[in-house]
């Protein structure tokens, strides 16, 4: 799809409009949980983001935004804000691994610039958006805990594992392993891994990837490939419900991909309404 010629540019943003970008991100805390918490952390500044924030304003009020790093991902963005935010991603050359957000915003930016950072290496065009604020309808698995810093040579294993399994690239094959050897430590550190340890070895594991403005945001929930059907992905994502919502925030998300059906029946049995639907673009 082509670019219109003449179209108004996508502001690159700085902490002197954190106040205006806190209120774009409260329009949807569930779905935006990951820029919001990005932002809570670093500010907008992309020296201490790591990223880049854009802006698109309609009367001089910011109405939309678009968070450019490892991640694209759009923010309460309609056709126009996309149109400028594809203009300005077309112009610096994609630098992301991926486009990720609401599906219908993250659709139409990769019609605009899928003629120059074409062919993706997937498209996830349905991606169910979950949310829980109240305690699991199932049993929660007790023996699920927060990992110790000791056990991060036991979790990373089974962290590489799911990361394969569900993006079909190694985390390792780049460095060998050590950037996200130290992702993964942060997490750790932070005490947002969560695991069911037997004997030295991962039978499920998940990760709170993301807090902000009352809302966590569980990612990477994996259970061994020899304990699986037994229930354990269920009970032990009920755990992380728990522990979720008394240590971080009350509002616990996910998204999964439309397609894992033994997924989406054990968030289903946990007690997950769906609020939204994600897209994403992995290259």
């Amino acid at each position: 799809m082509a670019l219109p010629l003449r179209s108004p540019s996508a502001k690159l943003l700085d902490d002197r409009n954190l106040v205006a970008v806190r209120e774009v991100l409260a329009r949807d805390p569930v779905a935006d949980v990951f820029v919001a918490s990005r932002v809570a952390a670093c500010g907008v500044d992309p020296w201490r983001l790591g990223a880049e924030l854009w802006g698109h304003s309609v009367d001089g009020r910011l109405e939309s935004l678009c968070y450019s790093g490892a991640n694209l991902w759009p923010v309460s963005a309609g056709p126009e804000a996309l149109r400028v935010f594809a203009e300005r991603a077309r112009r610096q050359g994609r630098r992301c691994s991926s486009i990720v957000g609401v599906a219908d915003a993250v659709m139409e930016l990769w019609r605009y610039l899928e003629p120059a950072w074409g062919p993706a290496r997937e498209v996830r065009d349905c991606q169910p958006l979950l949310a829980i604020s109240r305690p699991p309808d199932v049993a929660p698995d007790p023996a699920v805990r927060v990992v110790r810093p000791d056990e991060l040579d036991i979790l990373l294993p089974a962290c590489v594992a799911m990361f394969t399994e569900e993006i079909g690239v190694s985390p390792v094959a780049s460095d060998g392993g050590s950037l996200y050897r130290a992702r993964v430590g942060e997490f750790v550190a932070a005490r947002r891994s969560f695991a069911r340890i037997e004997n030295g070895r991962v039978l499920f594991k998940a990760e709170i990837g993301a807090v902000a403005a009352g809302v966590c945001q569980v990612q990477g929930v994996w259970v061994a490939p020899e304990a699986r059907g037994q229930g354990l992905g269920a009970a032990g994502t009920a755990q992380v419900v728990e522990l979720a919502r008394a240590m971080f925030a009350p509002v616990v998300s996910l998204y999964v991909n439309a397609f894992n059906t033994a997924a989406r029946k054990a968030y289903d049995r946990v007690g997950f309404d769906r609020v939204g639907t994600f897209a994403s673009i992995l290259f």
